[in-house]
């Protein structure tokens, strides 16, 4: 049986790291799923779920399927399912997600609306020079 359509590529999960001491400013898009221990200055869109590791800092906007945040995140966040803030967290901001878990020792301050089933899934806006074919709704 072949799962492949004409002129598409199958698509695999992947797993794209943000080491330690790396920094990012800008925009990332992601289909797979994504673990940051260095720094994003900006906006993270991921079909997946986001892990920001012990050391990882975000400042800016995030928008995924599943989070689990040990770090310091200062956002806007929209997560689909479910967002845990782990032990170690510390965020400030704006939350919308399905699902929301805090473990004792969580740093949370911000404003937090659950809407399950009501957020969108995760859509990349097309780029000029994106050669990839988009999909139909």
């Amino acid at each position: 049986m072949n799962l492949m359509s004409k002129n598409r590529e199958p698509e695999m999960p992947t797993i794209n790291i943000l080491g330690p001491g790396a920094v990012v400013k800008g925009e990332i898009q992601v289909s797979g799923d994504f673990r940051i221990d260095g720094t994003l200055n900006g906006t993270i869109q991921c079909k997946g779920k986001i892990v920001v590791g012990p050391t990882g800092k975000i400042d800016g906007e995030i928008q995924c399927q599943n989070a689990d945040f040990s770090g310091e995140v200062k956002a806007t966040v929209k997560v689909s399912e479910l967002l845990t803030l782990k032990e170690t967290a510390r965020f400030s901001g704006d939350i919308t997600t399905g699902k929301l878990a805090i473990e004792p020792g969580a740093k949370f301050s911000g404003t937090c609306s659950m809407e399950q089933g009501n957020l969108k899934e995760i859509k990349f806006p097309p780029t000029s020079n994106d050669s990839r074919p988009q999909e139909k709704s």
